[in-house]
């Protein structure tokens, strides 16, 4: 199975970090999926996951190989969802410059994302996490966060899709799908298919 709009393959940003669980993810809902390291595969994939790893050598890599500016342009017109240092990317501004280390993102998402706001590697936690917007009505989701970003402003144009003790922690903004978390530690693929659906 493809995308239903595209009939492509979902695209993973493998430059860096945990690609491979979404992988395993997407092929247990039928997907097939593709590498994208290089601007020029941007085209054979109908959508994209920017997973979570190191968003300082993420920014590094994407310069790199010049997929910055090829990034944007993927992304205003088709599906991209960010998971954990993903968001990071996707984000409009990051909070405290002071603390960003290099850190430069693609300014797609209509939010301000805090990094490793919830604490260090020691810190990481599980929790249920209520969803709402495309998601309402559903169970909460089992949500595993490490190191992971605090969305601090939610701006115009932006759902809400899930939330932990009140704050977001996943956010939509057309079809851009931003996650604090990592989905795809879990074997609920509610979010991924989401994704899907947005294609």
């Amino acid at each position: 199975m493809t995308t239903a709009r595209t009939r492509l393959p979902v695209g993973l940003l493998t430059l860096q970090g945990d690609y491979a669980r979404h992988e395993a993810s997407f092929r247990a809902l039928g997907c097939t999926t593709a590498s994208v390291r290089r601007p020029a595969e941007l085209a054979h994939v109908g959508c994209l996951v920017i997973p979570g790893g190191e968003s300082t050598t993420m920014t590094r890599l994407i310069d790199l190989a010049g997929l910055r500016e090829p990034l944007r342009e993927f992304a205003l017109e088709k599906p991209v969802m960010g998971t954990c240092a993903g968001l990071i990317m996707l984000a409009r501004d990051l909070a405290d410059e002071s603390a960003t280390h290099g850190v430069t993102s693609l300014g797609l998402l209509n939010c301000t994302v805090r990094r490793n706001a919830y604490g260090r590697q020691i810190d990481s936690f599980t929790a249920d996490v209520e969803l709402d917007d495309c998601l309402a009505g559903q169970p909460p989701f089992p949500a595993v966060f490490i190191r992971a970003p605090r969305i601090t402003l939610v701006g115009d144009g932006v759902a809400v899709v899930a939330r932990h003790e009140g704050q977001p922690v996943a956010v939509r903004q057309g079809r851009l799908l931003g996650l604090a978390f990592h989905p795809e530690l879990t074997n609920d693929q509610r979010l991924h298919q989401a994704f899907l659906d947005l294609a």
